[in-house]
Formats: C-alpha cells, structure tokens, sequence
C-alpha cells in the first residue's frame, strides 16, 4: 500500500487510506479464468489478496479507496465507474459469503453445545452407575473420573467455537463491508506522466 503525490487531485476524503495499485491494463485486475462479461467478473486472485491485506492493516475507523494506475492503456471514466461496480458487487458477495458461513458456524456450535450437554450428563449418570457398582475406591473412581475427563472434552468444540472462532469471521465481514464501500479511482500513468 502506498501513498503518491499523485493522487492528490482524486477528490478523495483526505482521511481515507489509499489502497494503490499499478497494472498495464484494467483486464489485470480480473480473474482470467472466468468467462462472465466484464461487470460480473471475479477480481484477481492476487489483485484481491492485495486488497484485503491493505484493507486489514488500515485503521478501522478510516474509510478506504482503491486508486489504480494504468500504463498501457487509455483509462477512460467508464473505466473507472466498471471497476467501482466490479469492486462493489465482488466484496459485497464476499461479505454475504462470510456472514452465510458464520451462521453455519454458529448452527454447528449449538448442536456441538447440545451433543456436549447431553454427554456430559449421560457421562455423570454413567459414572455414578460404575461407582455403585463397582466401588469408590477401586477402579470404579478410575472409570468415573475418566467420564468426567471425556465430558469436559466434548465440550471443548463448542466452547471454542463460542469463545474464539466466531470474532475473525466477523471482522472479515466488516472489512468486506468496507471495501465494497470504497471510492474507487483510475488513472491513466500516461497522462498523469505527460508534461504540461
């Protein structure tokens, strides 16, 4: 991610995080395996990774815009406004994506709670069985700690899921959010390289 003097003039809020990115053509910036018509076409791979990553290392409460630099060809204000929409439908699907794939995470984690739930009681149900049974003191007391142990453990996912795994799906919803929100600029290098 860098910053240039020549982004000056973008009419850009002059607080937002500029995520820039040179290429020789606008046809760079998409996927060259999807046969979709221009406005519908996936980003790059790599064009994309660049995205998010600057997305993630700028400040939360910053807006951001993307500025794109050709060199080889004409960019043109229709350009500009293709690659806006491109951009937009491309992290607003991403975005959707990662909230679809959070419920199913937290749909997973209710019935892993449940599973747990129940184990943990048929375990304690089970261990007293064995103890009266067998005994407290002999291998009764053996068996019932080992219930109590594989209990705790089937509790270990949904725990996780709840504590952990949740936030980092989250926040990568929001910063989908965020850049399908972005101003997007192109600048022909050309022209910007022309002397006056």
């Amino acid at each position: 991610m860098t910053t240039s003097a020549r982004t000056a003039d973008l009419r850009l809020p002059p607080a937002c995080v500029r995520i820039e990115i040179h290429v020789g053509e606008m046809r760079q910036l998409f996927n060259a395996m999807d046969p979709a018509p221009f406005r519908e076409r996936d980003l790059d791979p790599k064009a994309e990774e660049f995205i998010v990553d600057s997305g993630q290392e700028a400040p939360r409460d910053v807006s951001l815009a993307l500025v794109v630099h050709v060199s080889q060809q004409t960019a043109t204000a229709e350009d500009a406004i293709v690659l806006q929409q491109a951009v937009r439908e491309h992290f607003t699907h991403r975005a959707s994506a990662t909230r679809a794939r959070l419920q199913r995470l937290f749909r997973i984690g209710r019935i892993s709670l449940l599973i747990g739930v129940l184990f943990v009681g048929a375990a304690n149900v089970l261990g007293d069985l064995v103890i009266g049974a067998i005994g407290r003191y002999d291998f009764g007391k053996v068996l019932k700690d080992s219930f109590a142990i594989g209990s705790w453990v089937a509790l270990w996912r949904p725990l996780e899921i709840f504590l952990y795994d949740w936030w980092p799906i989250r926040d990568e919803a929001r910063l989908f959010d965020r850049l399908s929100a972005m101003e997007v600029r192109v600048i022909d290098a050309a022209v910007v390289a022309r002397p006056a």
